[in-house]
């Protein structure tokens, strides 16, 4: 059992049943595709069950089976569907030109996955889709108000901007936003928020 895996086998949301609010925001401001959505270190599936509200074609990932279970009740108590599977990233089937969105709400990996992982994003994204993410930055630390405790799972603007250098950025933030996601995040934060579009070739 992974730390997740013990940190979800709780009956309570560590971090809620509400969707990421910047994601929501986003929704509400973008006319997005429907589609096939992929939601990536989902934990409990707070953000793919909202997907799934929103009409998409909803997939998420975790390697957390703890999580996943709670992503199903929480999916079956909302009146939808989300395909739940027990992955890690660190062997993850990423196909290329897949999905019309991909979601990651405040997952953190160590610097060598996290590179792999953005990389295949790229890859995955259809052309004219889109990534959305809300993430602690490097600024994190001192806030503690949720997020990882160790600096090299945190990330900086260049992680965003090196790779999505050639796509088209819809959104960029980094700074202070207010965040109460269940007991898990908690106050003022210091975060990146991206939506980002793969050009249509």
């Amino acid at each position: 059992m992974n730390q997740w895996d013990a940190r979800f086998q709780t009956e309570n949301f560590v971090y809620g049943k509400e969707p990421n609010v910047f994601l929501k925001d986003i929704y509400t401001k973008l006319s997005l595709n429907k589609g096939n959505a992929l939601a990536i270190a989902e934990g409990e599936g707070r953000n793919a069950v909202f997907l799934a509200q929103q009409g998409m074609n909803v997939t998420t990932w975790d390697y957390a089976e703890s999580g996943l279970a709670k992503t199903r009740k929480l999916a079956q108590e909302k009146g939808v569907e989300v395909k739940t599977e027990l992955v890690d990233l660190n062997q993850a089937p990423w196909d290329e030109n897949k999905w019309d969105q991909i979601v990651c709400i405040f997952g953190h990996f160590p610097k060598e996955l996290r590179e792999k992982t953005l990389d295949n994003v790229k890859k995955a994204v259809k052309p004219g889709g889109h990534y959305i993410t809300e993430v602690y930055s490097i600024f994190q630390l001192p806030y503690e108000s949720g997020g990882p405790r160790d600096q090299a799972f945190l990330y900086s603007p260049e992680d965003f901007l090196k790779v999505f250098s050639d796509w088209k950025m819809i959104h960029f933030f980094m700074g202070e936003v207010v965040r109460h996601e269940g007991e898990g995040h908690n106050g003022l934060s210091h975060v990146i928020q991206l939506v980002a579009q793969k050009p249509v070739e």
